[in-house]
């Protein structure tokens, strides 16, 4: 897993090279960081997340006992330590390819057209362990980050995560199935806006993990600074019951939730030329990381 990382993120490494060329012409994200906050306003009522039913779900059954995710996480009695191996699990499952896309934006369809050899991007690594947790009964959602300009730049302006809520430690937790990276703090496993508050803020508390313990410092610097850039505007869809749908439900014909920060702008098109019309905007972190029923 290691040395996949590294390819991966040497890989970006290399393709950032010339970013301060990219930047000044507006092809590719600012790798600045910017100190950001957001309100604890009351939660509003007009949001309403749905997560599945485990047990009377069709769909996330065959998932759970086609690929044997029950037997895969017993024997641990840590909700934590189950997390890490669906996240495992997930991220070796494919070879990462940013150009494919499978024929269903669904972890069935994804899972079998990866064992015919197809490579998929991290969009597909986050719906699989978004729908994997699922089917084990822990909440999770797939996690859209976008970076603060989104608007202006032609390419690399998203990434897709996994967040998973933890009910033993009653928190919202930030996984990277792509990379198989968990972030912490002092042992304690953070939630997205969590992990930049830290990054920017050059804490030494902050340490990556996964199954295997914790990445080496080499791997960890690599990552986080290529992370950092994504942190910044955060969405999630208001449906995560099975990610098996095209038609997801929506709240007046919005899917998506999406979280900014105090004193910016809402975004209102990705890399210049799609539309973002299908999403409600939130400063309120009550809003956004609200406990799922």
């Amino acid at each position: 897993m290691v040395k996949k990382t590294l390819a991966i993120l040497f890989s970006s490494i290399l393709l950032c090279s010339c970013s301060s060329f990219f930047q000044l012409v507006n092809i590719s994200p600012s790798s600045g960081l910017k100190e950001i906050s957001y309100s604890n306003e009351d939660p509003d009522s007009l949001y309403e997340f749905y997560y599945s039913d485990t047990l009377g779900n069709d769909y996330l059954r065959e998932l759970r006992n086609k690929y044997k995710l029950e037997l895969l996480v017993s024997g641990q009695k840590s909700e934590f330590e189950k997390i890490k191996i669906i996240s495992d699990w997930t991220n070796q499952q494919w070879s990462h390819n940013g150009s494919n896309t499978p024929t269903k934006q669904d972890a069935l369809t994804i899972l079998a057209e990866a064992q015919q050899g197809k490579q998929f991007r991290c969009v597909e690594y986050g719906i699989v362990a978004t729908s994997a947790l699922n089917s084990i009964g822990i909440p999770a959602r797939t996690l859209g980050l976008k970076t603060r300009d989104v608007e202006k730049v032609r390419r690399g302006a998203g990434h897709v995560v996994t967040e998973v809520f933890s009910r033993e430690l009653n928190k919202w937790i930030f996984i990277d199935p792509q990379f198989n990276i968990i972030p912490t703090l002092n042992g304690t496993p953070l939630n997205g806006v969590e992990f930049q508050k830290e990054i920017y803020n050059k804490n030494v508390g902050l340490k990556l993990v996964n199954k295997q313990g914790e990445l080496s410092k080499e791997d960890s610097e690599s990552y986080i600074k290529w992370i950092g850039k994504y942190l910044f505007y955060f969405d999630v869809l208001f449906d995560q019951k099975t990610l098996n749908s095209d038609k997801f439900k929506s709240i007046n014909r919005m899917t998506k939730l999406t979280l900014v920060p105090v004193g910016y702008k809402e975004p209102r098109i990705f890399q210049r030329n799609s539309k973002i019309n299908y999403s409600y905007y939130t400063n309120s972190l009550n809003d956004f990381y609200r406990n799922p029923k």
